[in-house]
């Protein structure tokens, strides 16, 4: 994470990172997708959710400490960070999974959720990495936000969470597959209904400090034996890090 990386990070809440993804990965990962679709009860529905994806294939555990988003996620959360929860969602039209519905925001004060900086140090409750897995234009709709709310001393105006309606302080963030969008969940944020000729594909992991969850049901370690040394230490259980702890398989 560079000088001018830190500073947009920190004035906006969120950072796009172009080409996060390989081509490789990225046609492998829709591979698994497009089964995962087929697999369902109704495969024409408008919207898919999908959890527990590292136990899909393999690709999506390669996720866990991708090189283009690992040292930005050091930096916001801290070396020791862990990996929380991860989702897919696929929208053909309309609204997504958990509606339009601006949500986040620094107020009310979450303690999984907060965004400070001390002594020119960022850190971050939970944040999110949005992998956009099929192409997002500018009227597509998708991930929105308003850019600056992590940091904001009042709440966020009722009237505006409806992003059916969009008011003018919220910020489209588009890019084409494989862009990352890296954001802290302390920023007022939703999707916008979809009006893509494709589907909108994306896949979320979203990271906690070391001793912090938001999940009740984040992923383990031993479940998954192919993982690297680095990849392990991501999915410990949440804990302080002290140096007595055990961190055997679970």
């Amino acid at each position: 994470m560079n000088e001018e990386d830190r500073y947009l990070f920190d004035l906006q809440g969120y950072l796009t990172i172009p080409d996060a993804l390989s081509p490789t990965s990225l046609e492998r990962i829709n591979q698994v997708v497009d089964e995962a679709i087929a697999q369902e009860t109704d495969p024409e529905m408008c919207t898919h959710r999908f959890g527990r994806i590292l136990e899909r294939d393999a690709v999506f555990r390669e996720l866990i400490d991708l090189p283009s988003v690992h040292d930005v996620l050091m930096e916001v959360l801290g070396s020791d960070f862990r990996l929380d929860h991860t989702y897919l969602d696929v929208i053909r039209s309309g609204d997504g999974p958990i509606g339009t519905m601006l949500h986040g925001g620094a107020v009310p004060f979450r303690s999984s959720e907060y965004y400070t900086v001390q002594n020119g140090q960022i850190h971050s409750g939970l944040v999110a990495v949005a992998f956009n897995l099929k192409d997002v234009g500018p009227e597509d709709g998708g991930f929105a936000c308003v850019p600056g709310s992590h940091k904001s001393s009042f709440a966020f105006p009722g009237a505006w969470k409806q992003l059916a309606d969009i008011h003018p302080c919220v910020r489209r963030v588009t890019g084409p597959a494989g862009t990352a969008i890296l954001f802290t969940e302390a920023l007022v944020h939703g999707t916008l209904p979809w009006r893509g000729t494709d589907e909108r594909r994306t896949v979320f992991y979203k990271y906690s400090p070391a001793a912090v969850s938001w999940s009740a049901e984040y992923p383990l370690a031993g479940d998954y034996p192919d993982l690297t040394p680095q990849q392990r230490a991501i999915l410990e259980p949440p804990n302080a890090r002290y140096r007595s702890r055990s961190t055997a398989p679970r």
